[in-house]
């Protein structure tokens, strides 16, 4: 059996559907025999990562770690977690785990550094943007970014939610003006940076200015996966 990528997923469901979708879109296979084998375990019930970051809620860790352990059991040699916010936690899970655990941040961001894109927005959670997980890489780079202000954070982050609770419609209409606003002022480019985003906007998907970080995260799972080793 070809090497197995394990998803740490569940935050959301249909973030982790979307991950799942991704790696079927983009390997490179003529019939079922070569796609790759991956094993999913979405646990909805992790607590929410946001919360715990801004106000000290129930920490996430002990059940990311236990869908870690199922993962490790059932033979993942190579794990993916298709939410920006729990990246808060990665090195305590990395830490834990001699599988190989790809980190999404990191991974996007390298993208934006090796093709020279500047002047980008983050549309994330709020408590990805309180923790700096992009910031602080980006500001290593010397790469442009911008924040949404408080208004437009709040409004990015009730999308998330409406979304998560079922309106799709409604998501993406709260969506779309604030990244019209923040094309006003001078942004080129967006990271979906809660994977929520990628699945709200899918009926933008071809927008070249949108960078997925689901899907930069699938790509480099899928190029780690046709390699003899397991270091990429």
């Amino acid at each position: 059996m070809k090497k197995i990528i394990g998803i740490l997923g569940g935050m959301g469901p249909a973030a982790t559907l979307d991950a799942m979708e991704k790696i079927i879109k983009n390997t490179p296979a003529t019939c079922d025999q070569e796609h790759i084998p991956v094993i999913a375990i979405s646990f909805p019930d992790i607590p929410d990562r946001t919360a715990s970051i801004l106000s000290g809620g129930e920490s996430p860790l002990n059940k990311m770690l236990a869908a870690l352990r199922i993962l490790e059991a059932a033979g993942a040699r190579c794990i993916i977690m298709p939410c920006n916010t729990a990246h808060y936690w990665y090195d305590e899970l990395k830490s834990s785990t001699e599988i190989h655990f790809l980190n999404m941040i990191e991974i996007t961001c390298n993208k934006i550094v090796s093709e020279g894109i500047n002047n980008v927005a983050i549309l994330a959670t709020t408590g990805t943007i309180k923790a700096g997980l992009y910031q602080s890489r980006l500001e290593k780079e010397n790469i442009n970014f911008v924040i949404p202000d408080d208004i437009q954070q709040g409004i990015i982050m009730e999308s998330i939610l409406v979304y998560k609770s079922g309106n799709e419609e409604r998501a993406y209409q709260l969506l779309k003006p604030v990244i019209y606003q923040l094309k006003n002022i001078g942004v080129e480019w967006f990271i979906m940076g809660c994977s929520e985003i990628p699945v709200i906007l899918k009926r933008d998907s071809n927008k070249v200015e949108y960078i997925d970080a689901t899907e930069e995260l699938v790509r480099y799972a899928i190029a780690w996966s046709y390699l003899d080793g397991d270091d990429i």
